[in-house]
Parts: C-alpha cells; structure tokens; sequence
C-alpha cells in the first residue's frame, strides 16, 4: 500500500525537488551578477526531470541525487542539502549571455528574474496541485464525508 502511494506522489516529489534546486541556481545567479568573471547557470527543467523520473531521482540509499560540481582544485567538495553523492540529474549548463560584460559576467539580471518568477509560480503550482491529491485520498478513506 505504501508502495503505491509513494508511486503515485514521485513525479510532483521529483518536480518539487527539481524546482527547488533550480530555485537555488537562479538565487545563486541573481547574488553574483556583479561579480568579475562569474558565468550563469541554469538546468533544461522537461529534460532533467525526465532523466530524475528514469533514474528514480535516488541512488542505492535512497537519498536525492544532486551534487555539487567543483571546477577547481581550490573549491571545495560539497552536497546540496538532502542529497547524495550521486549524480542523478545531471550537470548545470552555462548560459549563454545575450550581451556578456566586460568583466566576463554572463548574468542578464532581467532574464534571471523573469526565470525566476516563472519557476516560483510553476513551484507553488505543484504545491497545489500535490496539497489537492492528498486532500483528495484522505476524503476517499475518511468516513462520513
């Protein structure tokens, strides 16, 4: 029975998780827009979420799999909160900048928040929609309602 819930809450987990991460990304871009050198990221949403959904988003122990690339022998190794060392969705992609700066910073303010909104809405979206399901199965098995 736990099974079949947890089967029929995986894609608004995964999706939720993923936004989540992305929401971070997108936070992170938006800081450093005035920092020398500094390139943005982002991740394609459909197609990471596909691979998450295939992967089952988890590794052996049963922990979400994001992890957090070092470029640099002086960074420092790290997990994104939640997750394994598992590369379960995959590597963040450059943007590419509509008009880069001098300083070699490649994020586009404008488009950082209009992305951001954008993944804010789709966020609490998901939340409804997954609030709506479980409110949905707990009249189902409430008696008297």
């Amino acid at each position: 029975m736990i099974d079949q819930l947890d089967a029929a809450f995986k894609f608004g987990q995964e999706a939720l998780n993923l936004r989540g991460y992305r929401q971070q990304v997108l936070s992170s871009n938006i800081a450093n827009a005035d920092t020398p050198g500094y390139e943005a990221r982002d991740l394609d949403f459909a197609s990471t979420l596909t691979t998450a959904l295939k992967k089952g988003g988890h590794d052996e122990s049963g922990k979400s799999g994001l992890e957090l690339v070092t470029t640099d022998a002086g960074h420092i190794a790290g997990q994104a909160p939640g997750t394994s060392g598992a590369d379960a969705y995959g590597r963040l992609a450059y943007r590419n900048p509509l008009q880069p700066s001098l300083d070699g910073n490649t994020v586009d303010l404008d488009t950082e928040r209009v992305n951001f909104a954008d993944n804010a809405l789709h966020y609490e979206t998901g939340m409804t929609v997954l609030s709506g399901q479980i409110k949905t199965m707990i009249a189902a098995i409430t008696p008297g309602t």
